[in-house]
């Protein structure tokens, strides 16, 4: 069964070096699971945390769903994300000790459960965000190149 990938958050790759990812669950509300069916999220500045041995996901958009009623959340409300204990303790020691940041990379529905996979991230210098757009410059060159022989 293929994952129904709903928002990815692209910036993630181009601001940060990805260093190791998870999969965790994600708490959601009836209406925000229709509306994520319906790929109305986004992870734009979206981040996570780890409070009191719980992790959560703040600033991730997802729209109201359009024929919801009084029932509609808040769309940028605090979410819990669902990890075991072991991985939460992993990950809040990683991001103290070593001074990462910890990102949603894509929100996607694997078996009908929505997952978020976050990641480990330090952030890029100027001089290595110049160097990525230098290599995906050349690889484009380099493709167009070798399509016309």
């Amino acid at each position: 069964m293929e994952d129904k990938i709903v928002a990815t958050n692209r910036q993630a790759r181009y601001n940060y070096i990805i260093l190791e990812a998870f999969e965790a669950g994600i708490e959601l509300k009836g209406t925000e699971v229709k509306s994520l069916r319906n790929g109305r999220a986004n992870l734009k500045d979206s981040f996570a945390k780890v409070e009191n041995g719980e992790a959560f996901l703040y600033n991730m958009h997802i729209l109201p769903y359009e024929f919801g009623n009084i029932a509609n959340v808040d769309p940028i409300r605090a979410r819990k994300l669902l990890l075991h204990k072991r991985e939460i303790k992993y990950i809040a020691e990683e991001a103290a000790i070593k001074r990462l940041a910890v990102v949603p990379l894509k929100v996607y529905f694997k078996s009908n459960r929505a997952k978020v996979e976050i990641a480990l991230a330090k952030g890029k210098k100027l001089y290595d965000k110049r160097e990525a757009i230098r290599r995906r410059e050349s690889e484009r060159e380099l493709k167009r190149v070798t399509k016309g022989r």
